[in-house]
């Protein structure tokens, strides 16, 4: 599995970097740059770009893009370089023996640009794991919470949830690709990612959803601003693209994993589906029994890259979801 989620990683920053450009894009780093990262170099304690700065967003690889921090993990280590508790993900980087002194150090580098980033050490605090990772500034650039989605850097939108105090609506309707594409372009919506939830297996992956024997249903979270639209707006427009009356279908996709079905959140979220459920069959606006099930949220596994905003990297790409006029 780690070597899955490794090549899924790869996949993520190859459209913006290849190995054939790479020595291109460091002759255009300033020599600071060019030092650390290509000569595992190390800059100034106190004196460099981001040791003091704590903005919302992430930090990604000078050379490639790869994102690699997040400010949610950012601390005060006193020591005059940025330092993290964690990477945004652990793929994002590798440890490396360092005997470059007398004391053998682990160092740390970018998974596929190869860039020389600091060291970890274990020295960090406690309460979130212990670790230190003590980076270079200069191997860093930092791109702003409001400039991530533009960037492309969407998915990690979700880990500021609560920070932000957004919210998150999950819910299948059969093909992921069809439901998020059309969700994704709602007023209040602030990013959408597709995935795999309801089932057994963990680290879920496609060709295992795909058989119908995990329990997973394929999946579409939805990241919203509850000033801007609220969680029964979202489910309504939820049953209008999809026909919540189809037991375990969705056009000619079939199977358990294509079932209708509301992940709730918390007790709210509970009620207000309920209670539009019971509003929908009142209103007769489906005329067969709704069969969408509706449990509480379990783990959500992210789908491979390949799979998120399928219909934004393939216009004419396959998709049984449209919207329908229905009033209820």
């Amino acid at each position: 599995m780690k070597l899955f989620l490794l090549a899924s990683f790869c996949l993520f920053v190859q459209s913006a970097f290849s190995i054939e450009n790479k020595k291109k894009i460091v002759n255009n780093l300033t020599p600071l740059q060019q030092y650390v990262t290509q000569k595992e170099g190390t800059e100034k304690p106190f004196e460099n770009e981001y040791w003091n700065h704590y903005e919302d967003g992430i930090y990604v690889d000078v050379v490639s893009r790869e994102p690699l921090f997040s400010s949610l993990d950012k601390y005060d280590s006193g020591t005059g370089w940025p330092s993290f508790t964690k990477p945004i993900r652990e793929a994002a980087v590798k440890e490396k023996s360092d005997f470059k002194l007398i004391i053998p150090r682990t160092e740390i580098r970018s998974t596929v640009a190869d860039s020389h980033l600091g060291h970890v050490f274990d020295d960090g605090p406690k309460d979130k794991g212990g670790m230190r990772y003590c980076m270079n500034s200069a191997a860093l650039k930092f791109i702003p919470l409001n400039k991530m989605k533009e960037k492309g850097y969407g998915e990690f939108l979700f880990s500021f949830k609560d920070k932000k105090n957004w919210e998150i609506a999950t819910f299948a309707g059969g093909c992921f690709w069809g439901v998020e594409d059309l969700m994704r372009k709602r007023k209040g919506v602030i990013e959408t990612r597709v995935g795999y939830t309801g089932g057994n297996t963990k680290n879920a992956t496609y060709d295992e959803v795909k058989t119908g024997l995990t329990g997973h249903a394929e999946t579409v979270q939805v990241l919203y601003d509850p000033t801007k639209t609220n969680y029964e707006e979202i489910l309504k427009y939820f049953f209008m693209i999809h026909d919540p009356t189809t037991l375990n279908q969705q056009g000619n996709d079939v199977g358990t994993q294509y079932r209708s079905h509301i992940f709730y959140q918390d007790e709210n979220q509970k009620k207000v589906a309920q209670k539009l459920i019971d509003r929908i069959e009142a209103s007769r606006a489906w005329k067969k029994p709704i069969v969408t099930k509706l449990t509480k949220a379990t783990a959500f596994y992210p789908a491979e890259s390949y799979h998120q905003k399928y219909l934004i990297k393939s216009p004419k790409g396959y998709t049984c979801h449209f919207e329908r006029n229905l009033k209820f």
